[in-house]
């Protein structure tokens, strides 16, 4: 063998001990050699696994592992054999933590290789959802404006009360600093506290954006700018309805940010974001810039963490004021059937369908929720 021959051998085999298989076969394909495949295909990294996922044990949650490795590797998965069927490898797992690390280690031809991913158990996961509104001022402005005696002469809040009262809903109102028209949460009085706080434990307001305007305001804009915005709503939270009725935001507007911007959210308290993570023009959008491979998956799953920021991603399953009522529950039933969206439903809907004066009201908005949460 020359050195020519015994450097790229060497090569290869640093190369080999990668721990994505991905990046493994692209780089021997680049340098002339056979694509080593070694991946973990399922299940997928950050995933979130349940019971309807795998087969519950004493203490644990059994799950079957597949990926793919060259024909003739010994691969071992958490340092038990896998079955191998050509470049197909399985094998079961018993999840026992929250956070679980699965290992799969090839030997061979391309010497010693590993692939590893980490997913959560759910432990005691049940069927559940949660209810968020976005957009959220005009009610607000309303209450600011005729100075109600209680909250709930706003017709809005009441409509929400009532869905509450009868079906025990909890509801998260994302709302911005400005209508843009001249009122701000700075003028919203101080007097209703006590009545936010007595109904603090449904009823939670959480930073949206500055404004409605302009579209897509954090997907290029600097962290600094996201967090100050975010900073000055929670502020005024707290100032006129206590920390109590406060909740980390849960949808940025437009669900688009900077990466970088994740894990400062983290800080703030953010622990999980929703977003459609939907395919258009060829790629996907409304994902918080995640890549492709994760928000495909995202697209046909209830949920996905990413351990950089520490963030769960959670994909919207109903928009109220996109979906007829003869709609409702045709969609939310042929979710119920598939195991890996049925888990959690994530309800979503936005505050202006819900006033007469918006160009685009909804006149049974109302029902649609109902409809949906029964």
């Amino acid at each position: 063998m020359n050195s020519e021959s015994l450097s790229r051998r060497r090569f290869v085999r640093t190369v080999a001990t990668s721990a994505s298989g991905l990046a493994l076969g692209r780089t021997l394909q680049a340098f002339g050699g056979a694509a080593d495949p070694l991946r973990i295909i399922e299940p997928f990294h950050g995933a979130v696994l349940n019971r309807r996922l795998g087969e519950e044990v004493p203490g644990g949650l059994r799950i079957r592992v597949r990926g793919e490795a060259h024909g003739r590797d010994r691969v071992t998965v958490n340092g038990g054999p896998a079955h191998r069927e050509g470049q197909r490898f399985t094998a079961e797992v018993v999840l026992r933590r929250t956070e679980n690390t699965i290992t799969a280690v090839a030997v061979g031809d391309f010497g010693r290789r590993q692939h590893q991913v980490r997913v959560l158990w759910d432990r005691y996961s049940q069927p559940r959802y949660r209810f968020s509104i976005d957009d959220n001022s005009f009610f607000l402005r309303d209450v600011f404006q005729k100075q109600y005696a209680s909250l709930f002469d706003c017709f809005y809040l009441k409509l929400l009360r009532d869905l509450h009262t009868r079906y025990g809903t909890r509801f998260v109102l994302n709302i911005y600093y400005t209508t843009g028209d001249g009122f701000d949460l700075s003028q919203f009085p101080d007097r209703y506290r006590g009545e936010w706080k007595h109904n603090a434990d449904w009823l939670k307001l959480s930073f949206h954006a500055f404004a409605n305007e302009p579209d897509r305001p954090y997907q290029n804009a600097p962290t600094e700018k996201l967090i100050a915005d975010l900073d000055e709503v929670a502020g005024q939270i707290v100032r006129f309805a206590g920390k109590s009725t406060y909740s980390p935001p849960t949808v940025i507007h437009w669900a688009m940010v900077e990466p970088t911007a994740l894990k400062a959210l983290y800080q703030r308290g953010v622990r999980v974001l929703s977003g459609y993570f939907r395919p258009s023009n060829g790629g996907w959008d409304i994902n918080y810039r995640l890549d492709d491979e994760r928000s495909e998956y995202l697209w046909r799953h209830d949920a996905l963490m990413d351990f950089d920021s520490g963030i769960l991603f959670s994909r919207v399953d109903l928009i109220c004021n996109n979906t007829p009522v003869a709609d409702i529950a045709p969609t939310l039933a042929r979710l119920a059937q598939d195991p890996n969206q049925a888990e959690i439903m994530d309800l979503f809907t936005h505050e202006q369908y819900f006033w007469p004066f918006y160009p685009h009201y909804v006149a049974d908005h109302g029902q649609r929720l109902e409809t949906a949460i029964r």
